[in-house]
Protein backbone atom coordinates (compact mmCIF):
# COMPACT_ATOMS: atom_id res chain seq x y z
CA UNK A 1 0.00 0.00 0.00
CA UNK A 2 1.22 3.37 -0.91
CA UNK A 3 1.81 5.87 1.73
CA UNK A 4 0.74 9.56 0.25
CA UNK A 5 2.16 12.84 2.19
CA UNK A 6 -0.48 15.47 2.81
CA UNK A 7 -0.78 17.21 -0.76
CA UNK A 8 -0.02 21.02 -0.30
CA UNK A 9 -3.03 22.95 -0.84
CA UNK A 10 -2.48 27.40 -1.20
CA UNK A 11 -0.54 28.88 -4.41
CA UNK A 12 2.34 28.93 -1.70
CA UNK A 13 2.68 26.03 -0.65
CA UNK A 14 2.57 24.44 -3.87
CA UNK A 15 5.40 26.45 -5.36
CA UNK A 16 7.58 25.98 -1.72
CA UNK A 17 7.01 22.15 -2.39
CA UNK A 18 8.17 22.85 -5.83
CA UNK A 19 11.43 23.99 -4.79
CA UNK A 20 11.87 21.76 -1.70
CA UNK A 21 15.67 21.86 -0.66
CA UNK A 22 17.20 19.00 -2.54
CA UNK A 23 14.48 18.48 -5.41
CA UNK A 24 13.90 19.89 -8.36
CA UNK A 25 11.46 19.41 -11.54
CA UNK A 26 11.60 17.01 -14.13
CA UNK A 27 11.20 18.56 -17.86
CA UNK A 28 8.56 15.69 -19.79
CA UNK A 29 6.90 17.55 -21.60
CA UNK A 30 8.51 17.08 -24.78
CA UNK A 31 6.23 17.50 -27.49
CA UNK A 32 6.04 14.59 -30.09
CA UNK A 33 7.83 16.10 -32.82
CA UNK A 34 10.39 16.81 -30.00
CA UNK A 35 10.27 13.12 -28.65
CA UNK A 36 10.50 12.09 -32.31
CA UNK A 37 13.78 13.38 -32.55
CA UNK A 38 15.68 11.92 -29.40
CA UNK A 39 13.88 8.59 -30.20
CA UNK A 40 15.41 8.57 -33.77
CA UNK A 41 18.63 9.22 -32.07
CA UNK A 42 18.24 5.73 -30.00
CA UNK A 43 16.86 3.95 -32.78
CA UNK A 44 13.36 4.06 -31.23
CA UNK A 45 10.35 4.57 -33.15
CA UNK A 46 8.03 6.88 -31.44
CA UNK A 47 4.31 5.91 -30.90
CA UNK A 48 1.85 6.30 -28.14
CA UNK A 49 2.88 3.13 -26.64
CA UNK A 50 7.05 3.97 -26.94
CA UNK A 51 6.53 7.12 -25.68
CA UNK A 52 4.05 6.11 -22.89
CA UNK A 53 6.16 3.11 -21.92
CA UNK A 54 9.68 5.49 -21.34
CA UNK A 55 7.55 8.10 -19.55
CA UNK A 56 5.87 5.60 -17.20
CA UNK A 57 9.78 4.36 -16.72
CA UNK A 58 11.23 7.63 -15.41
CA UNK A 59 8.16 7.78 -13.47
CA UNK A 60 8.41 4.68 -11.67
CA UNK A 61 12.11 5.08 -11.06
CA UNK A 62 11.84 5.58 -7.10
CA UNK A 63 14.93 6.57 -6.17
CA UNK A 64 14.09 9.57 -8.32
CA UNK A 65 11.06 10.23 -7.86
CA UNK A 66 10.64 10.06 -4.06
CA UNK A 67 14.41 11.80 -3.70
CA UNK A 68 14.75 14.48 -6.00
CA UNK A 69 12.02 15.14 -8.12
CA UNK A 70 9.60 17.63 -6.49
CA UNK A 71 7.06 17.43 -10.12
CA UNK A 72 7.15 16.45 -13.61
CA UNK A 73 5.82 19.22 -16.55
CA UNK A 74 3.80 17.01 -18.49
CA UNK A 75 2.54 17.19 -22.22
CA UNK A 76 -0.84 17.33 -23.50
CA UNK A 77 -0.48 13.55 -24.18
CA UNK A 78 1.33 12.21 -21.18
CA UNK A 79 -1.31 13.99 -18.36
CA UNK A 80 -4.22 11.82 -20.19
CA UNK A 81 -2.16 8.70 -20.73
CA UNK A 82 -2.38 5.34 -18.62
CA UNK A 83 0.16 2.48 -17.52
CA UNK A 84 -0.03 -0.55 -18.85
CA UNK A 85 -0.95 -1.77 -16.34
CA UNK A 86 -4.31 0.95 -16.15
CA UNK A 87 -2.80 3.56 -13.75
CA UNK A 88 -3.16 6.75 -14.67
CA UNK A 89 0.47 8.48 -15.18
CA UNK A 90 -0.85 11.57 -13.15
CA UNK A 91 -1.24 8.97 -10.42
CA UNK A 92 1.93 7.37 -10.74
CA UNK A 93 3.22 10.78 -9.95
CA UNK A 94 1.50 11.81 -6.73
CA UNK A 95 2.07 8.41 -5.15
CA UNK A 96 5.80 8.93 -5.43
CA UNK A 97 5.06 12.18 -3.68
CA UNK A 98 5.88 14.66 -6.77
CA UNK A 99 3.53 16.91 -8.31
CA UNK A 100 1.94 16.94 -11.55
CA UNK A 101 2.36 20.40 -13.78
CA UNK A 102 1.30 20.77 -17.49
CA UNK A 103 2.75 22.86 -20.16
CA UNK A 104 0.05 24.90 -21.61
CA UNK A 105 2.00 27.06 -24.12
CA UNK A 106 1.27 26.16 -28.03
CA UNK A 107 4.92 27.51 -28.85
CA UNK A 108 6.84 29.95 -30.61
CA UNK A 109 5.71 31.47 -33.71
CA UNK A 110 7.28 34.27 -36.22
CA UNK A 111 7.24 38.18 -34.48
CA UNK A 112 5.20 39.50 -37.51
CA UNK A 113 7.42 42.65 -38.46
CA UNK A 114 10.52 41.16 -36.82
CA UNK A 115 12.62 38.68 -39.03
CA UNK A 116 14.36 36.37 -36.90
CA UNK A 117 12.38 36.88 -34.05
CA UNK A 118 9.32 34.94 -32.26
CA UNK A 119 6.62 35.29 -29.61
CA UNK A 120 5.02 32.48 -27.95
CA UNK A 121 1.54 31.53 -28.44
CA UNK A 122 -1.27 30.23 -26.75
CA UNK A 123 -3.12 32.28 -24.89
CA UNK A 124 -6.47 31.76 -26.85
CA UNK A 125 -9.18 29.75 -24.35
CA UNK A 126 -5.97 29.22 -22.26
CA UNK A 127 -8.47 29.59 -18.95
CA UNK A 128 -10.73 26.77 -20.51
CA UNK A 129 -7.52 24.51 -20.99
CA UNK A 130 -6.19 25.38 -17.53
CA UNK A 131 -9.53 24.44 -15.70
CA UNK A 132 -9.74 21.04 -17.97
CA UNK A 133 -6.32 20.45 -16.73
CA UNK A 134 -6.98 21.18 -12.96
CA UNK A 135 -9.10 18.78 -13.47
CA UNK A 136 -7.17 16.21 -14.82
CA UNK A 137 -4.46 16.91 -11.53
CA UNK A 138 -2.35 19.39 -12.68
CA UNK A 139 -0.83 21.55 -9.80
CA UNK A 140 1.40 23.73 -11.74
CA UNK A 141 1.92 24.78 -15.43
CA UNK A 142 4.63 25.89 -17.75
CA UNK A 143 4.53 28.44 -20.33
CA UNK A 144 8.51 29.08 -22.38
CA UNK A 145 9.12 32.39 -24.21
CA UNK A 146 12.18 32.72 -26.60
CA UNK A 147 14.61 35.19 -26.51
CA UNK A 148 17.20 34.96 -29.07
CA UNK A 149 20.50 37.05 -29.29
CA UNK A 150 21.86 38.11 -32.41
CA UNK A 151 25.15 37.03 -34.56
CA UNK A 152 28.41 38.48 -35.24
CA UNK A 153 27.91 41.16 -32.66
CA UNK A 154 24.27 42.03 -34.18
CA UNK A 155 23.09 44.20 -31.25
CA UNK A 156 19.62 44.92 -33.20
CA UNK A 157 18.14 41.41 -32.23
CA UNK A 158 16.68 41.30 -29.08
CA UNK A 159 14.46 44.36 -30.19
CA UNK A 160 12.81 45.90 -26.76
CA UNK A 161 9.55 45.03 -28.52
CA UNK A 162 10.16 41.27 -28.57
CA UNK A 163 11.27 41.26 -25.05
CA UNK A 164 7.92 43.40 -24.01
CA UNK A 165 5.59 40.90 -26.23
CA UNK A 166 6.98 37.77 -24.55
CA UNK A 167 6.81 39.26 -21.44
CA UNK A 168 2.83 40.53 -21.65
CA UNK A 169 2.43 36.80 -22.43
CA UNK A 170 3.70 35.18 -19.84
CA UNK A 171 2.46 37.72 -17.45
CA UNK A 172 -1.10 37.24 -18.58
CA UNK A 173 -0.79 33.45 -18.49
CA UNK A 174 1.02 33.78 -14.86
CA UNK A 175 -2.76 35.65 -14.10
CA UNK A 176 -4.32 33.18 -15.75
CA UNK A 177 -3.04 30.02 -13.53
CA UNK A 178 -3.16 31.65 -10.51
CA UNK A 179 -6.85 32.30 -11.20
CA UNK A 180 -7.47 28.57 -12.00
CA UNK A 181 -5.63 28.17 -8.76
CA UNK A 182 -2.49 26.57 -10.99
CA UNK A 183 0.91 27.77 -9.72
CA UNK A 184 2.72 29.29 -13.19
CA UNK A 185 6.37 28.10 -13.90
CA UNK A 186 7.47 31.55 -15.71
CA UNK A 187 10.32 30.44 -17.98
CA UNK A 188 11.78 33.50 -20.29
CA UNK A 189 14.66 31.46 -21.87
CA UNK A 190 17.66 33.86 -23.13
CA UNK A 191 18.80 31.24 -25.91
CA UNK A 192 22.40 29.88 -25.86
CA UNK A 193 22.43 28.87 -29.43
CA UNK A 194 24.71 32.07 -31.01
CA UNK A 195 28.41 32.84 -30.60
CA UNK A 196 27.39 35.75 -28.16
CA UNK A 197 29.61 36.19 -24.91
CA UNK A 198 28.64 36.04 -21.27
CA UNK A 199 28.84 39.73 -20.98
CA UNK A 200 26.16 39.50 -23.67
CA UNK A 201 24.19 37.00 -22.30
CA UNK A 202 24.54 38.69 -18.92
CA UNK A 203 22.91 41.94 -20.47
CA UNK A 204 20.03 40.39 -22.73
CA UNK A 205 19.02 38.28 -19.76
CA UNK A 206 19.14 41.37 -17.13
CA UNK A 207 16.96 43.15 -19.36
CA UNK A 208 14.61 40.41 -20.04
CA UNK A 209 14.04 39.72 -16.34
CA UNK A 210 13.90 43.45 -15.38
CA UNK A 211 10.86 43.69 -18.00
CA UNK A 212 9.04 40.35 -16.67
CA UNK A 213 8.64 41.37 -13.32
CA UNK A 214 7.03 45.00 -14.17
CA UNK A 215 4.62 42.98 -16.44
CA UNK A 216 3.85 40.14 -13.74
CA UNK A 217 3.01 43.18 -11.04
CA UNK A 218 1.26 45.15 -13.23
CA UNK A 219 -0.75 41.70 -13.71
CA UNK A 220 -1.28 41.46 -10.45
CA UNK A 221 0.30 38.22 -10.24
CA UNK A 222 1.32 36.92 -6.25
CA UNK A 223 4.68 36.16 -6.80
CA UNK A 224 4.66 33.96 -3.55
CA UNK A 225 2.76 31.35 -5.64
CA UNK A 226 4.95 31.51 -8.75
CA UNK A 227 8.00 29.83 -9.87
CA UNK A 228 10.79 31.29 -12.24
CA UNK A 229 12.57 29.26 -14.53
CA UNK A 230 15.41 31.21 -16.60
CA UNK A 231 18.33 30.42 -18.56
CA UNK A 232 21.94 30.48 -16.53
CA UNK A 233 24.18 33.08 -17.64
CA UNK A 234 26.81 31.51 -20.32
CA UNK A 235 27.98 32.46 -23.41
CA UNK A 236 26.58 30.81 -26.50
CA UNK A 237 27.71 27.88 -28.11
CA UNK A 238 29.67 29.20 -31.23
CA UNK A 239 31.43 31.69 -28.68
CA UNK A 240 35.43 31.67 -29.37
CA UNK A 241 35.92 32.35 -25.65
CA UNK A 242 33.85 29.81 -22.67
CA UNK A 243 32.83 31.60 -19.11
CA UNK A 244 34.28 28.76 -16.27
CA UNK A 245 32.32 27.37 -13.44
CA UNK A 246 32.55 29.96 -10.96
CA UNK A 247 32.16 33.40 -13.56
CA UNK A 248 28.91 31.38 -15.06
CA UNK A 249 28.00 30.92 -11.19
CA UNK A 250 28.55 34.69 -9.91
CA UNK A 251 27.28 36.23 -12.95
CA UNK A 252 24.06 34.34 -12.95
CA UNK A 253 23.02 35.39 -9.30
CA UNK A 254 24.57 38.77 -10.00
CA UNK A 255 21.33 39.31 -12.55
CA UNK A 256 19.24 37.35 -10.57
CA UNK A 257 19.87 39.79 -7.76
CA UNK A 258 19.28 42.59 -9.57
CA UNK A 259 15.91 41.41 -11.42
CA UNK A 260 14.18 39.31 -9.12
CA UNK A 261 12.42 39.64 -6.11
CA UNK A 262 12.69 37.92 -2.94
CA UNK A 263 9.15 37.50 -2.79
CA UNK A 264 9.57 34.34 -5.29
CA UNK A 265 10.12 31.30 -3.85
CA UNK A 266 12.36 29.82 -6.06
CA UNK A 267 13.99 29.66 -9.39
CA UNK A 268 14.25 26.27 -11.29
CA UNK A 269 16.92 26.70 -14.08
CA UNK A 270 16.53 25.30 -17.54
CA UNK A 271 19.88 23.57 -18.73
CA UNK A 272 19.17 25.25 -22.23
CA UNK A 273 21.65 22.87 -24.45
CA UNK A 274 24.65 22.63 -21.67
CA UNK A 275 26.25 19.50 -21.02
CA UNK A 276 24.18 17.16 -18.11
CA UNK A 277 27.34 18.01 -15.70
CA UNK A 278 27.74 21.42 -16.55
CA UNK A 279 24.19 21.73 -16.35
CA UNK A 280 24.87 20.28 -12.78
CA UNK A 281 28.10 22.17 -11.72
CA UNK A 282 27.17 25.52 -12.40
CA UNK A 283 24.11 25.07 -10.14
CA UNK A 284 25.79 23.43 -7.27
CA UNK A 285 28.54 26.69 -7.81
CA UNK A 286 25.67 29.01 -7.27
CA UNK A 287 24.23 27.51 -4.18
CA UNK A 288 27.75 27.03 -2.66
CA UNK A 289 28.01 30.77 -2.31
CA UNK A 290 24.75 30.97 -0.08
CA UNK A 291 23.10 33.94 1.15
CA UNK A 292 20.49 34.12 -1.41
CA UNK A 293 17.14 35.05 -0.83
CA UNK A 294 15.54 32.20 -2.97
CA UNK A 295 15.87 28.90 -3.52
CA UNK A 296 17.83 27.63 -6.82
CA UNK A 297 16.99 23.89 -8.29
CA UNK A 298 16.74 22.92 -11.76
CA UNK A 299 14.32 21.70 -13.94
CA UNK A 300 15.62 20.13 -16.64
CA UNK A 301 14.45 17.85 -20.06
CA UNK A 302 17.69 16.68 -21.44
CA UNK A 303 20.39 17.22 -18.63
CA UNK A 304 17.85 14.83 -16.76
CA UNK A 305 16.97 12.30 -19.89
CA UNK A 306 19.95 11.84 -21.73
CA UNK A 307 21.98 9.68 -20.58
CA UNK A 308 18.17 7.61 -19.43
CA UNK A 309 17.55 7.91 -23.07
CA UNK A 310 20.51 6.41 -24.37
CA UNK A 311 20.84 3.27 -21.83
CA UNK A 312 16.79 2.44 -22.78
CA UNK A 313 17.33 2.38 -26.12
CA UNK A 314 14.01 1.27 -26.56
CA UNK A 315 14.18 -1.94 -25.15
CA UNK A 316 12.29 -3.57 -22.12
CA UNK A 317 15.34 -5.23 -21.31
CA UNK A 318 17.12 -2.35 -20.33
CA UNK A 319 14.49 -0.81 -18.31
CA UNK A 320 16.46 -1.08 -15.02
CA UNK A 321 19.92 0.27 -16.62
CA UNK A 322 17.51 3.36 -17.83
CA UNK A 323 16.31 3.87 -14.48
CA UNK A 324 19.29 3.35 -12.80
CA UNK A 325 20.84 6.19 -14.96
CA UNK A 326 18.04 8.71 -14.43
CA UNK A 327 18.33 8.07 -10.70
CA UNK A 328 22.24 9.06 -11.00
CA UNK A 329 21.50 12.25 -12.68
CA UNK A 330 18.44 12.65 -10.25
CA UNK A 331 20.92 12.71 -8.04
CA UNK A 332 23.43 14.83 -8.56
CA UNK A 333 21.20 17.73 -9.47
CA UNK A 334 19.81 17.25 -5.57
CA UNK A 335 23.62 17.61 -4.73
CA UNK A 336 23.72 20.49 -6.49
CA UNK A 337 20.43 21.99 -5.46
CA UNK A 338 22.02 21.73 -1.95
CA UNK A 339 25.34 23.13 -2.91
CA UNK A 340 27.33 19.72 -2.48
CA UNK A 341 28.07 17.96 -5.48
CA UNK A 342 31.58 17.29 -6.38
CA UNK A 343 33.19 16.23 -9.63
CA UNK A 344 34.60 12.66 -8.15
CA UNK A 345 30.81 11.51 -7.71
CA UNK A 346 29.93 11.22 -11.21
CA UNK A 347 30.33 7.88 -11.39
CA UNK A 348 28.83 5.48 -13.72
CA UNK A 349 25.22 5.05 -12.83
Amino acid sequence: MVVMTKSPQTLEDVAMAMVAPGKGILAADESSGTIKKRFDKINTVSTDDTRRDYREMLFRTSAAMRGQISGVILYDETIKQKAKDGTPLVQIIEQSGALPGIKVDEGAKALAGFPGETVTEGLDKLRERLTAYRELGARFAKWRAVIDIGRKGDRTIPTLYCIKANNHALARYAALCQETGIVPIIEPEVLMDGDHDIDRCAEVTEATLSHLFAELIQHRVKLEGTVLKPNMVIAGKLAGKRAGIEEVAEKTVRVLARTVPAAVPGIAFLSGGQSDEDATAHLSAMNAAGNLPWRLTFSYGRALQAAAQKAWGGKPENTAAAQRAFAHRAKMNGLAAAGKWKQDLETVA
